[in-house]
């Protein structure tokens, strides 16, 4: 069982390392300022989130990782999003992964640079366990989130009817296949 990781992605010319680890409770201020989802919007929120969080963790389905510039001397580790791997099951050939990107880190490669370091762990770790692709999905209105997934090798795969309420909009599915 992984109880827990910490990945890194590169710094660029333009932009500092990422530290990806899991979810603290320290991180809840944080998470609460940054996040986009408005069901975040209160420290109670964000600790019933974290604390999912670590509960899926804790039983091997679930790796939400937070997103952190690395700290450039005395300034701190700063979040600026989330990524995650989810539906993880011991011979289920897919799992899905996810992310959001805080508003003030946008348009810096924190979404790719991120997601290709979970997409790299996650097919290495859980090859063993049959794991052999990965499903990115996006609103059809979320352009952004499909060049994302085009940086990362999420190739298109189709679009997906909506399902409303909980996805009101189509949507679109894209696959990385382990090499």
């Amino acid at each position: 069982m992984i109880t827990s990781v910490t990945l890194e992605a590169a710094a660029t010319p333009t932009a500092p390392a990422l530290v990806l680890r899991p979810w603290r409770v320290q991180d809840v201020a944080s998470l609460v300022e940054a996040a986009p989802d408005p069901g975040l919007a209160s420290e109670d929120d964000g600790l019933r989130w974290v604390r999912a969080q670590e509960r899926g963790w804790a039983a091997g389905v679930r790796f939400g990782f937070a997103v952190l510039e690395a700290a450039r001397g005395a300034a701190p580790a700063r979040l600026v999003g989330n990524v995650v791997l989810k539906e993880v099951a011991s011979g289920k050939a897919s799992a899905e992964v996810g992310y959001w990107t805080a508003a003030q880190a946008r348009g810096r490669g924190v979404a790719p640079r991120a997601l290709e370091a979970l997409t790299v762990w996650s097919l290495e770790a859980f090859r063993a366990d049959g794991l052999e692709r990965l499903e990115l999905l996006h609103q059809v209105d979320n352009p952004a989130s499909c060049r994302v997934a085009a940086k990362c090798g999420y190739a298109y795969d189709r679009t997906l009817a909506a399902a409303p309420p909980a996805y009101p909009l189509d949507g679109h599915l894209h696959v990385r296949r382990a090499a």
